[in-house]
């Protein structure tokens, strides 16, 4: 390793995955604890990591992460920095970085590969601070309207569908993965209460579908059929229903083609989770109700949904008075 790489001036140099013990390495034992899509998403950040303070020749697997020191974990954050200011990271990834860099240290401590007050000072590094809008954007009424009407205008099984699959995704605000993984089972039509199970986190959490959601998801259910199973499935071009999970990206064209149809732009799935939440903050739902609904481990996640502040800053900014002469 060169001089610039950012790993200790004398590292125990690199083993092959094959020659570790899987119980000793410290990367394996962190993603081992963590849920299947939380597992996929925090290998690639420690990639990120890897790769950055292994100058480009290590991998999560041959770096010596119990090597790490509190200055390499210091230039790791000036690096993830360097990259957000350039437009290159965004903040939330870069933390997600260094919250694994982090984990890893802690799980090398347990296994007593490096000493407590050791890990305490590598693992002493701050996040990087930004202010970011969430993903996605508002969705007003008169487009899910729009959404609906042309969903409604198709009387095919897909219409019946995608009509359920658009109601379900902002009345109960799942994200696209979730919304994929939900089974028959996971509904009770009678009391709405709708089990999203290993969310984000890996945590289950229970949300409700009430009203004209309801109705659609009815609908469908009857074009469905009761066999246990995916909630949501193909249809082929005739109709039928092909019993098998629809896939997140799946969701996605469904969306795109259904918002093209309605000539909305722009319109993402995670645009009708955004608005489900400010649309629950708006009606008059408290934070951490709306946060326990949410799926979010952080109050904080919640409150940059919440578009009361922003309101208030442009009642304000009308109260302001620019003269402009007629011509």
């Amino acid at each position: 390793m060169t001089d610039s790489a950012i790993v200790p001036s004398s590292p125990t140099p690199p083993a092959p995955l094959a020659t570790v013990r899987a119980d000793m390495h410290p990367a394996r034992v962190y993603l081992a604890g963590l849920g299947e899509r939380s597992r996929r998403v925090q290998l690639h950040a420690l990639g990120v990591a890897a790769d950055i303070m292994g100058n480009g020749r290590a991998d999560v697997w041959s770096f010596p992460w119990a090597s790490l020191r509190y200055q390499h974990t210091q230039a790791l954050r000036a690096a993830l920095q360097e990259r957000c200011d350039r437009g290159q990271a965004a903040p939330a990834t870069a933390n997600r970085t260094l919250a694994g860099v982090r984990r890893v240290i802690r799980e090398a401590e347990r296994l007593g590969l490096i000493d407590a007050d050791t890990s305490a000072q590598a693992r002493d590094v701050k996040d990087i601070k930004a202010e970011r809008l969430p993903a996605g954007r508002d969705v007003p009424d008169g487009e899910r309207r729009a959404l609906f009407a042309v969903c409604d205008a198709d009387a095919s099984p897909a219409g019946i569908r995608d009509s359920a699959l658009i109601a379900v995704a902002y009345a109960a605000g799942p994200r696209r993965a979730e919304l994929a993984g939900l089974d028959l089972a996971d509904y009770d039509a009678g009391t709405g209460a709708l089990t999203i199970h290993a969310g984000k986190g890996n945590k289950d959490r229970l949300t409700y579908i009430e009203s004209g959601a309801a109705a659609r998801l009815a609908a469908w259910l009857a074009v469905r059929g009761p066999e246990p199973g995916p909630l949501f499935c193909p249809l082929t071009k005739a109709g039928a229903v092909v019993r098998r999970r629809m896939t997140a990206a799946a969701f996605y064209a469904v969306l795109s083609r259904r918002a093209e149809q309605a000539h909305i732009d722009r319109l993402s799935p995670h645009s009708l989770r955004r608005t489900w939440v400010g649309d629950l903050l708006d009606n008059g739902a408290d934070l951490a109700t709306v946060q326990r609904l949410a799926g979010h481990a952080d109050p904080a996640t919640t409150s940059r949904y919440d578009r009361r502040p922003e309101a208030t800053k442009r009642a304000a900014v009308n109260r302001l008075h620019v003269p402009y002469p007629r011509r």
